[in-house]
């Protein structure tokens, strides 16, 4: 049959994931970072990820497909909804263990859970009025003290915007619009492409519309803090 379905265009998506929450059918997922539609027979053709895509990549088309079935949309939601959804990217906040150990133990100062940029919901309620973190995923191997000295009383979401390559603006703007953020760290490492870190941090907050106040931290490749 011929009918209304939608249709993502993966060159604009950014990854962030709002259409996924969006969807109320399940029938979008991110692959590989980017959003898909996973089954034609999931998506009614409401289009309520449209107006959550802020990349303009969805759209609808007219197109030869399989019937929306309502009975197979009802089943997939109640499995992932007794699955809790992917395991490794649901969100939850984590409790660092307190032990009566010498100062001189290691051990994690994580407060959540996912920590990569692609798999944060805004909508986590860990963001809400936390001070936060954005580290480019080299740091905490340069760093040796780096849950101590940057993760410890911050949540934290981490990065890369050359091997990633997506832009995380509108991921990290959505974050920052979505809660009361107190302030942001940026830890990046000395070379030069990380410098896409913070220009992105930069833009989101101007995208928030937001005065929240930003710091800037550089590490050297031997782990030292540079400014």
């Amino acid at each position: 049959m011929k009918r209304r379905i939608i249709e993502i265009n993966r060159e604009k998506c950014n990854g962030c994931g709002l259409c996924v929450e969006a969807c109320h059918e399940g029938a979008i997922a991110l692959v590989d970072g980017v959003a898909k539609l996973m089954r034609d027979d999931y998506c009614d053709g409401l289009g309520d990820c449209l107006p959550n895509c802020p990349t303009g990549a969805i759209s609808f088309v007219e197109k030869e497909t399989v019937p929306y079935d309502a009975e197979a949309v009802k089943r997939h939601m109640e499995k992932r909804h007794n699955n809790g959804g992917c395991p490794g990217a649901r969100a939850r906040s984590v409790q660092p263990e307190q032990t009566d150990a010498p100062a001189a133990s290691v051990r994690s100062r994580l407060q959540n859970w996912p920590v990569q940029i692609k798999l944060a919901a805004p909508n986590a309620p860990y963001f809400q009025g936390c001070d936060l973190l954005i580290a480019a995923d080299c740091t905490a191997y340069a760093c040796a003290g780096f849950h101590e000295r940057f993760i410890q009383n911050r949540v934290t979401v981490i990065g890369c915007p050359k091997l990633d390559n997506i832009d995380y603006s509108v991921k990290l703007a959505a974050i920052l619009q979505h809660n009361d953020i107190r302030s942001i760290t940026v830890v990046r490492m000395e070379v030069p492409c990380c410098g896409g870190l913070t220009a992105m941090v930069e833009k989101a907050v101007a995208a928030s519309g937001k005065n929240i106040p930003l710091r800037i931290q550089v590490l050297s490749i031997d782990g030292e803090l540079l400014k």
